[in-house]
């Protein structure tokens, strides 16, 4: 169990920077206002699903063996707020600090750690399927990230995968 354990561990990691890069990518080709657009009145704007995303990762990944995911000083709501006064600075920064929760928490863990029990919202999770559990939310958000930034940057945007209509070109020849 412990190989398949070290084993997973490596590849959430690998799962979790592969989704921080293509947020990346894509925050990286917005312009500073676009980071601040809502299409309309229930949808978020890419600031907020940074800040939702950093805040998530400050409570799950916080004491992360040891205390409930759900921190007692989070104010979810709060985090799909974002001022008038807020930069593409701050908003970077929010997204390293998520970044920085999440891997300081997942490289303290050893392969034994795996099947313990950890609680969010006081709900018995094992690491293995919290961790899991964040990389859903994670990629749900970020794919959120990509679409609007792509719709954003409409004709400028440079593709994060295969561009349209060159699929064949990346086909691996079969022996």
């Amino acid at each position: 169990m412990t190989d398949i354990s070290a084993y997973y561990l490596e590849e959430i990691k690998r799962q979790f920077r592969g989704h921080q890069r293509m947020g990346e990518k894509a925050l990286a080709q917005l312009e500073e206002k676009e980071f601040f657009i809502a299409l309309d009145p229930e949808s978020n704007s890419i600031a907020a699903l940074v800040k939702h995303i950093a805040g998530n990762a400050r409570s799950r990944f916080t004491d992360f063996l040891t205390a409930d995911g759900e921190k007692p000083d989070r104010f979810r709501d709060q985090e799909f707020e974002v001022s008038d006064t807020t930069t593409r600075e701050e908003v970077m920064r929010w997204w390293d600090q998520a970044w920085s929760h999440v891997f300081a928490a997942i490289d303290e863990l050893q392969p034994e750690d795996v099947m313990r029990t950890v609680t969010i919202r006081q709900e018995p999770h094992t690491v293995l399927q919290a961790l899991n559990r964040a990389l859903a939310h994670y990629a749900q958000h970020i794919g959120q990230i990509v679409f609007l930034a792509k719709h954003l940057r409409s004709s400028n945007w440079k593709t994060l995968s295969i561009p349209r209509g060159r699929s064949e070109d990346f086909k691996v020849a079969k022996p």
